[in-house]
C-alpha cells in the first residue's frame, strides 16, 4: 500500500501504459482519476478499479481545466499526476512528416505537459506537496531513424522533467520521468511501421532482455518514484527498457 490515501490524476489511462499504471496505483491503495480522449475506454478502465473516468483532451486548456476541477470536487486535492497521454506519427524520412501530425504530436505530447502543469502545479504548491511523473520514452535518449519529431517531443519531455524539477523542489513537489521502450499498446504498430513476426524478432534483438516493457513494468516503476519511498528523488528520467539504451 504505498499509496495509499494517495489520489492520482492519470491521462491516457484507456489503455496501455497508462492503464497499467492505474492499476497499479489502485493496487497501492490510491484512488486514482482514469483520463482518456476514449470516453468508453475510460470507463471500462475506471470501472475494473473503482476509480473515476474523465474524458479528457490533454492537447486543449479548457478540457485539462476541466479534469483538474472534476478531481478537485471529487477529492479536494491532487497527489500525483502522471503526464501519460502520448501519441506519435508513422516512421518516415523527417521532412515528409505532415505539419498536421506534426503539430498533434507537439500538443499532445508537450503542449500538455505545459497544461497539467498549468492547472494542477498551484493545488500542489498550495498543498507543499506533490509528485509529477512524465512518461517519455528511451527514444528521447537514443533516438532512432524516421520517428524524428516524436523523439524530439520525448527529448523535450525529459527536458522538461528536469527543469520542472528543479523549479519546484522548493515547493516540497517532486517530478520525474519513465522511459520505456516500446510496449505492447496501441502505439506498437505506429512505432514499427508495420506489426509482423519479422519486425518484431528483429526490435527485440535490441533489447538485451529480450522483451518489450509491459504496463505491469511500467505501473511498478511509477508506483515506486511517486511513492513517500522515492521522497529523495527527483528531475530522473528512469529507463524501463531492459537495457536497450545500455
Amino acid at each position: 500500500m504505498r499509496l495509499e490515501n494517495k489520489t492520482a490524476i492519470v491521462t491516457g489511462a484507456g489503455s496501455g501504459f497508462g492503464a497499467g499504471i492505474a492499476r497499479i496505483f489502485t493496487r497501492e491503495g490510491a484512488r486514482v482519476m482514469v483520463g482518456d480522449i476514449d470516453a468508453d475506454a475510460a470507463a471500462q478502465v475506471a470501472g475494473e478499479i473503482g476509480g473515476i473516468a474523465q474524458q479528457t483532451d490533454v492537447s486543449e486548456g479548457a478540457s485539462v481545466a476541466a479534469m483538474t476541477q472534476a478531481a478537485l470536487d471529487a477529492w479536494g486535492g491532487i497527489d500525483i499526476l502522471v503526464n501519460n497521454a502520448g501519441i506519435t506519427h508513422l516512421p518516415a524520412p523527417m521532412e515528409d512528416v505532415t505539419e498536421a501530425d506534426f503539430d498533434r504530436v507537439l500538443a499532445v505530447n508537450v503542449k500538455s505537459v505545459y497544461l497539467t502543469a498549468r492547472e494542477i502545479v498551484p493545488r500542489m504548491k498550495a498543498a507543499g506537496r506533490g509528485a509529477i511523473l512524465n512518461i517519455a520514452s528511451t527514444a528521447g535518449l537514443s533516438p532512432r531513424p524516421r520517428l524524428n519529431w516524436y523523439n524530439a517531443s520525448k527529448g523535450w519531455m525529459i527536458t522538461a522533467t528536469k527543469t520542472m524539477a528543479v523549479e519546484l523542489a522548493p515547493e516540497g513537489i517532486r517530478v520525474n520521468a519513465l522511459c520505456p521502450v516500446a510496449g505492447e499498446t496501441p502505439l506498437l504498430k505506429s512505432f514499427m511501421g508495420e506489426d509482423t513476426p519479422e519486425i518484431r524478432a528483429k526490435f527485440l534483438s535490441t533489447i538485451p532482455l529480450g522483451r518489450f516493457s509491459t504496463p505491469q513494468d511500467m505501473g511498478e516503476a511509477a508506483a515506486f518514484l511517486c511513492s513517500d519511498a522515492a521522497s529523495m528523488i527527483t528531475g530522473v528520467a528512469l529507463e524501463v527498457d531492459g537495457g536497450r539504451c545500455i
